[in-house]
């Protein structure tokens, strides 16, 4: 089977409904900060590992067993548990369990499972995106050349960015907000947002850039593709603009564990033009 066909066999999206079920059950289980606190390790992405996040990638990869076990084939990217070879290399399942861990720890509202299938080595080869964000309740997917969706409904005529009398985007998202990166990135933000949000998840703050929520979206320092694979698509399929910015070819950043490029997103040229501007790290 070519990576192209095994990418399209599989019924991704009720793969992620199913995971979707059991990490809201498991979250349920471990409702205070206690519960969901306790350390584990460090993952294959270099972070601490929650117990949280070790137990949705668990429900994560039985899905992906099931699927392999039903005949398909690929390889399975996760932030906690790196690289596992299902038998296709040209198809790359890219899963971050929980994106904005920080925030499910504490009980803030916004934190996500992020899930995109990549037919290549990079951004540009995603085909499947998909995001669930467990606070709202609220469930993003595209496909390439295909439409993104919220809730099933098609993002379509997406209002323009807003922007103040002179000229700055209205409302930013910023993510990799260390008080550092803040510090350093702080005239260039100035110069480019009128206010600015910090959501936690850089999975769920690109999404808000799909439906223009926020005018546009930057990480301080450099991210991983399992953070952005898959909102990075929702976003180019709604109509929006995203870059990499430490590549020349906007989409070039690779689909593996390294932090390697700053993601910004926007919905105009001239919106992405300006995020440019901001200093990272």
């Amino acid at each position: 089977m070519s990576p192209a066909s095994s990418a399209s066999a599989a019924d991704w999206p009720e793969a992620c409904r199913r995971s979707v079920e059991g990490v809201r059950q498991m979250l349920r289980d471990h409702p205070a900060t206690a519960d969901r606190a306790v350390e584990t390790g460090r993952g294959e992405g270099g972070d601490q590992a929650l117990v949280i996040d070790r137990a949705a990638e668990e429900i994560i990869f039985a899905e992906l067993d099931r699927l392999h076990a039903e005949g398909r084939r690929f390889v399975a990217l996760s932030e906690e548990r790196g690289e596992v070879d299902y038998g296709d290399p040209g198809t790359r399942v890219v899963i971050d369990p929980i994106d904005g861990s920080m925030n499910a720890k504490r009980g803030l509202r916004p934190h996500a499972l992020s899930f995109a299938v990549a037919t290549g080595a990079t951004m540009d080869d995603v085909c499947f995106g998909y995001v669930y964000d467990f606070g709202a309740g609220e469930e993003w997917m595209a496909w390439r050349d295909g439409g993104a969706f919220l809730d099933g409904q098609r993002l379509t005529g997406a209002p323009d960015e807003r922007r103040v009398p002179d000229g700055r985007l209205e409302l930013v998202a910023i993510e990799s907000a260390h008080p550092d990166w803040v510090a350093a990135a702080a005239e260039g933000l100035q110069e480019v947002a009128h206010r600015l949000r910090a959501i936690g998840s850089i999975a769920l703050s690109m999404c808000q850039v799909a439906c223009t929520r926020v005018d546009g979206m930057a990480t301080l320092w450099r991210c991983r593709s399992v953070d952005a694979a898959a909102s990075q698509l929702i976003v180019r399929e709604s109509g929006g603009l995203v870059a990499f910015s430490a590549y020349d070819e906007p989409l070039a950043a690779p689909l593996d564990l390294e932090p390697h490029s700053p993601v910004l997103a926007a919905r105009s040229e001239h919106g992405l033009a300006q995020l440019r501007r901001i200093p990272v790290r």
